[in-house]
């Protein structure tokens, strides 16, 4: 995926703000029923929040390294134990600036 702007990294930002997480990552850290639900959520929603849960043993970098590339999304941020992801679909529901 190409890298965001800053413009369009605040945009992202100030949408996700308000999304509850829909994938959360444990102590089975992260796995290809993981990275599968990973993938479609971000083509249903384009952008979604990724908790980690306190028995995953990866570092939060780490775990968004390893869904981004593996999924193809960007990291717009990532902030505690959350991670905010991005993947523009086939037919885009967020118009970026």
């Amino acid at each position: 995926m190409e890298s965001l702007k800053g413009k369009q990294v605040r945009y992202l930002r100030s949408l996700g703000h308000h999304l509850n997480p829909v994938v959360m990552v444990g102590k089975s850290e992260i796995s290809e029923t993981l990275l599968s639900s990973v993938d479609q959520a971000l083509s249903t929603h384009e952008l979604i929040k990724v908790k980690i849960q306190e028995g995953c043993d990866l570092t939060r970098q780490e775990v968004a390294e390893i869904l981004s590339s593996r999924c193809g999304a960007a990291v717009v941020q990532i902030l505690g134990k959350t991670i905010l992801l991005y993947r523009r679909s086939d037919e885009p529901k967020i118009d970026l600036p």
